[in-house]
C-alpha cells in the first residue's frame, strides 16, 4: 500500500509527518503525491518514515497493522493566510544553494539594475509612453496596476529616462513614507506639501511666502519664469490611492495653471486599484484625467522568463522545464483573475527553485511549481 494511501487510510497530515521526520512540508507533498525524494540522505529519509509510521501502530510494508481503537484525530494546525488566499506569494529570495545549483552568477529576479534589464511586454509600452508624453507635454496621468505590476519600475525608468535623454524636464516628488487618507495612521497629503515640494524642484532657494494666498501666487510666478526658459514641469506621486479626495480635487487645480495656452504643471499619479475607485467619486476628476492600466504578463510570461534568465548570463532552458511555465500560469490564476505579475511570478519560482535544488532536480518542473508553492 502506497504511503499517500496509508497516510489517508489514518488521517495523518502530511504537516505532522514533516514535523516528525524533520523536513519541509513541500517535500513531504512531493514525497506522497509523486514519490519524488530529496537526493541527500534518501535511505534515512525512508527509514524515518517507517519509524514514524511504526510508532502510529501501521505496518510500512503491504499488510497494514489493525487500527488502533480510539486512536487519537490529527490535529490540524490553522492555515496560514497565504494558504487561505491562494493568489497570495510571501517574498522568496533565491538561496546560495538554489544558485550554485542552477549555476547563476547572481539572483535574476532581483530589482533591475539598468534600462537593459526592465522587460518591456507591449502593454507596459504604452504605459511607459504614456507617462513620457505626459511629462513632455502636459497632462493629468494616473497609472494604476496590482502591488508587483511595476508600475515604480516604470517610475524609475521615466526618471531614467529624462536624464539619459538630458530633457528639460524638472520633476517634483513628494515624499510619501508616512501618507495615509487620514490623520488616524498616518499624515495626510495636502495641498501646501504640494506647493512646497513643486517650490523646493522650481526654485529651491526662494523663501515660501507665509500666507497660503502669496505662496500659491509665488509659485504660479515661478512655474511661468522656468516655463520661458524651455523647462517642463511635473508633479510624480508615489502610493497615489493613499490621497485624501480633497488633495485629489486640489490636483486638478494644479493642472489648470497655464502661461497662455501652455500648461505649467503636469501631474502623473502611480498607485493601486484603490486610486480609481477614488477617482470615480470626484467627478471633476475623473472627467479630465487619463487612467492607464497595468495588466499581467499572461501570453508574455515565457518571453519575460527568459528575459530575466538572460539578464543574468543563463537560459530558461537550463533551469525549468516547459512544463513549468504552464504550471505558473494555472498557479497564479483563480476563477478567471490572474495574478501573472512580475513580482509573483518571481516569488513563485524562486520558491520552486529552492525546493528543486534542495531535492537535487536538475530542472524545476511543473510538479515542484505545484507542490513548492504551497
Amino acid at each position: 500500500m502506497s504511503l499517500k494511501t496509508l497516510l489517508h487510510e489514518h488521517r495523518i497530515t502530511h504537516r505532522e509527518l514533516a514535523a516528525a521526520i524533520g523536513i519541509s512540508r513541500t517535500a513531504v507533498s512531493l514525497i506522497v503525491n509523486h514519490d519524488t525524494w530529496p537526493a541527500r540522505d534518501r535511505a534515512a529519509l525512508r527509514q524515518a518514515v517507517d519509524a514514524f509510521l511504526l510508532a502510529r501502530g501501521i505496518a510500512p510494508a503491504k499488510e497494514m497493522a489493525p487500527k488502533r481503537a480510539n486512536a487519537p484525530e490529527p490535529v490540524v494546525p490553522p492555515t496560514s493566510s497565504e494558504e487561505t488566499n491562494p493568489m497570495l506569494l510571501r517574498k522568496c529570495p533565491l538561496s546560495m544553494e538554489a544558485r550554485r545549483h542552477f549555476r547563476l552568477a547572481r539572483d535574476p529576479f532581483t530589482e533591475c539594475r539598468s534600462v537593459a534589464e526592465i522587460f518591456l511586454w507591449p502593454d507596459a509600452r504604452i504605459v511607459r509612453e504614456a507617462m513620457w508624453q505626459t511629462s513632455r507635454h502636459g497632462g493629468f496621468l494616473a497609472v494604476v496596476g496590482e502591488s508587483g505590476a511595476g508600475k515604480s519600475t516604470l517610475r524609475e525608468e521615466l526618471l531614467d529616462r529624462i536624464t539619459r535623454e538630458d530633457a528639460p524636464i524638472a520633476v517634483a516628488q513628494p515624499f510619501t513614507l508616512a501618507m495615509e487618507p487620514d490623520d488616524k495612521v498616518g499624515k495626510t497629503l495636502r495641498s501646501q506639501h504640494l506647493a512646497e515640494c513643486v517650490m523646493r524642484k522650481v526654485a529651491p532657494l526662494a523663501p515660501m511666502r507665509s500666507s497660503p494666498d502669496a505662496r500659491f501666487d509665488q509659485l504660479e510666478r515661478e512655474l511661468i519664469d522656468s516655463a520661458r526658459t524651455g523647462m517642463r514641469h511635473v508633479l510624480l506621486i508615489e502610493e497615489a490611492h493613499c490621497i485624501p479626495t480633497p488633495t485629489l480635487r486640489h490636483l486638478k487645480r494644479y493642472t489648470e495653471l497655464k502661461d497662455g495656452l501652455r500648461p505649467l504643471l503636469s501631474v502623473i499619479l502611480v498607485g493601486q486599484q484603490e486610486l480609481v475607485k477614488k477617482i470615480d467619486q470626484v467627478r471633476e476628476v475623473a472627467q479630465r484625467i487619463e487612467i492607464v492600466q497595468l495588466p499581467p504578463l499572461d501570453a508574455q510570461l515565457r518571453p519575460y522568463l527568459e528575459h530575466r534568465f538572460a539578464s543574468v548570463g543563463s537560459a530558461l532552458e537550463q533551469v525549468i522545464e516547459a512544463n513549468a511555465v504552464d504550471a505558473i500560469t494555472s498557479r497564479l490564476s483563480h476563477q478567471g483573475v490572474s495574478t501573472l505579475y512580475p513580482l509573483a511570478v518571481n516569488n513563485l519560482l524562486a520558491r520552486a527553485m529552492n525546493v528543486a535544488a534542495t531535492l537535487g532536480v536538475p530542472k524545476v518542473t511543473g510538479e515542484l511549481v505545484r507542490e513548492g508553492s504551497r
